[in-house]
């Protein structure tokens, strides 16, 4: 007896159809074909220790297992599952009338019990676009996907579950994800909370003013930005402080990013989709594979790709090895990283704001009168990494000085984070109604297509931006950058248009484009 199970792979950040077929037939052996790798002809062994701890047997006849497409490789434990329940039901111990409407995935205990797999959001979008009736997951996996409506989405705890459901038998309403999450609390309150009590406000952080400005239009506009400064400046504190005061994740944006963490299988525990934005910190030397993605087994996103619609944070930016540095130019132009294997090609959406801090000399304290103590030469080798191209692609540089001491001992009250978060929300939303049907959401994201069609300039605007290139030498893509930091500075103005001021601004901090640092 033949029997088809609806499984799945993920590629990417999306998931493609695995047919699960299983063929009871005179003869001997257990047989698994289909390009799959160690861990899923492992499952064999799991999965008939499972049926048998559960009163099942193992007919005594030849089981061919067939994982199709058969060109494509399989991997991972999810497929314990839908091999367990195509045994079951090849070898007539149970009716299951309803194995064809669900995708089924999950990895199987040794006491029947069923453990997380990654991939739960696309494997959910997957049976949507097959017009599956629903999905069949393990309970953590099953909650990342709460918030899909138009879909019966089951989390289980054990194989008996499953075959609960499948009989048809009796209602499962109980098993349903959303009820699930109600029953752990999980629906209780405000999921989508963001709580920030673990990150400085910016009311805690005294003076900087001139940079706190910097960094609030970075993050009203998504724009990338760098802090130059001495020990102690206030640079890591003022780039951990941005998370703060970025708005929440739309759902079409919150949807991209869990589907990368899913995939990564690093899901929302709290259920349902990801609000917070990332806010990735990787240290400086992580290696290639850890920060552009990769891996030996499967290839899984790297941290420029967890980072996406959040921020990227690199400290000690001019410690890193420079080919490290030299990788993200591509991710931060395209705002996507393609990982190429010989066998696979994979693509993951990279679309981060980088935060670099970096001191300006080995010492620290070059620019601070007498107290550098390094040679020109170690200072031209150290800050070479900073090279043209990647600060060509970084909207706002900014150089942090020492805190006046008076203003140490005064500690005013500055500006909180929230008040900071109200202008930057609401820059957003500008640009959120602006770039409606555009695929993109924020300023810094516009090709030049969506330039000339949302920040027409002035006459006088351009005389301005003429004389701006003239005098700083700009390239054509540090132009266009002006150009869309001016919209964001505009925006948070609450301006239609871009003015002669928004423009001499955003050149203002590009000031590594027109004076040598070094000097």
């Amino acid at each position: 007896m033949l029997i088809n199970i609806h499984g799945a792979k993920c590629v990417g950040i999306d998931a493609v159809p695995v047919t699960v077929e299983i063929n009871i037939s005179a003869g001997i052996g257990l047989h698994l074909v289909g390009l799959a790798d160690a861990a899923v002809k492992e499952s064999l062994l799991r999965t008939i220790t499972a049926l048998q701890s559960m009163g099942f047997r193992i007919p005594g006849k030849k089981i061919v297992i067939n994982l199709a497409p058969a060109d494509m490789h399989k991997k991972g434990s999810g497929y314990d599952v839908p091999i367990a329940l195509g045994i079951i039901a090849a070898s007539g111990q149970l009716e299951l009338p309803l194995i064809s409407d669900y995708l089924i995935m999950g990895e199987l205990g040794l006491d029947g019990s069923i453990r997380d797999v990654p991939g739960a959001l696309p494997i959910v979008e997957l049976a949507v676009r097959q017009g599956l009736r629903g999905c069949i997951l393990p309970l953590s996996s099953a909650l990342e996907a709460v918030d899909f409506e138009d879909v019966e989405i089951y989390g289980v705890r054990s194989l008996e579950e499953v075959l609960q459901i499948l009989s048809g038998q009796e209602s499962c309403e109980g098993m349903l994800a959303v009820n699930r999450a109600e029953e752990l609390g999980l629906m209780c309150g405000d999921r989508h909370a963001s709580p920030f009590s673990d990150i400085m406000d910016f009311s805690e952080i005294i003076g900087q003013e001139g940079a706190k400005r910097g960094v609030e239009i970075a993050a009203a506009g998504g724009h990338n930005v760098i802090m130059i400064g001495s020990p102690g400046s206030g640079k890591s504190s003022l780039a951990k402080a941005m998370a703060a005061i970025l708005p929440q994740m739309t759902r079409e944006e919150a949807l991209q990013t869990s589907k990368i963490y899913s995939v990564a299988g690093k899901g929302n525990a709290l259920g349902g989709l990801m609000r917070r934005r990332p806010f990735r910190s990787p240290h400086y030397s992580a290696s290639v594979a850890a920060l552009i993605g990769g891996g030996s087994d499967s290839i899984l996103p790297g941290e420029i790709s967890l980072a996406h619609n959040g921020i990227l944070m690199i400290d000690e930016f001019c410690e890193a090895p420079k080919r490290l540095l030299e990788m993200l130019r591509a991710p931060m132009e395209d705002r996507k990283v393609t990982v190429s294997r010989l066998r696979s090609k994979v693509e993951y959406p990279s679309d981060f704001m980088l935060v670099a801090a970096t001191n300006p000399c080995p010492c620290g304290y070059y620019g601070e009168g007498d107290r550098c103590s390094c040679t020109p030469s170690r200072r031209i080798a150290y800050l070479s990494k900073l090279s043209g191209p990647i600060m060509d692609r970084i909207d706002i540089q900014l150089w942090m000085h020492p805190i006046d001491p008076r203003k140490l001992v005064e500690r005013r009250p500055a500006e909180s984070s929230e008040a900071v978060a109200g202008r930057v929300r609401k820059a957003r939303q500008m640009q959120r109604k602006r770039f409606e049907g555009e695929g993109i959401f924020c300023n810094a994201a516009m090709n030049s297509r969506q330039i000339e069609r949302f920040c027409p300039l002035s006459p006088s605007c351009r005389s301005v931006l003429e004389r701006i290139i003239e005098r700083m030498g700009l390239s054509a893509r540090a132009c266009s950058r002006i150009i869309k930091l001016a919209r964001t500075i505009a925006d948070l103005e609450g301006s239609e248009d871009i003015a002669p001021g928004h423009l001499s601004e955003a050149a203002g901090y590009r000031f590594l484009d027109r004076r040598n640092i070094l000097e």
